[in-house]
């Protein structure tokens, strides 16, 4: 069996695959998966029974089921709403000056 790479990178490409030719080319599916993004819907008699997709995304997934990973997100998309964001290069310079400031005061008490 032929497995071509996917040559898209703006849309996940999905394949169906009959168990039968996943298992006998499970090597090469799974480097397509990791390394393509690629998504495999296998099929038995021509039904999905089950899907391959990259182990870091379904990790992703399954933190997505958490209510309350759910709800951390809802609310800080609110405040984002709210306009209580700021730039991330605002971020970094004071995550910098804080960082300086706890160095001289390790330093202080040393």
């Amino acid at each position: 069996m032929g497995l071509k790479a996917a040559s898209t990178k703006s849309s996940p490409m999905v394949q169906h695959l009959p168990i039968t030719q996943a298992r006998i080319n499970l090597g090469a599916l799974v480097k397509r998966v990791h390394l393509n993004k690629e998504y495999f819907i296998l099929e038995k008699d021509g039904i999905p029974v089950a899907a391959i997709m990259d182990v870091d995304e379904f990790e992703d997934y399954l933190e997505l089921q958490d209510p309350k990973v759910r709800n951390h997100i809802r609310r800080s998309y609110q405040e984002y709403l709210a306009g209580k964001g700021r730039p991330a290069e605002q971020l970094l310079a004071e995550l910098k000056a804080g960082s300086k400031k706890a160095k001289r005061a390790r330093r202080q008490k040393a």
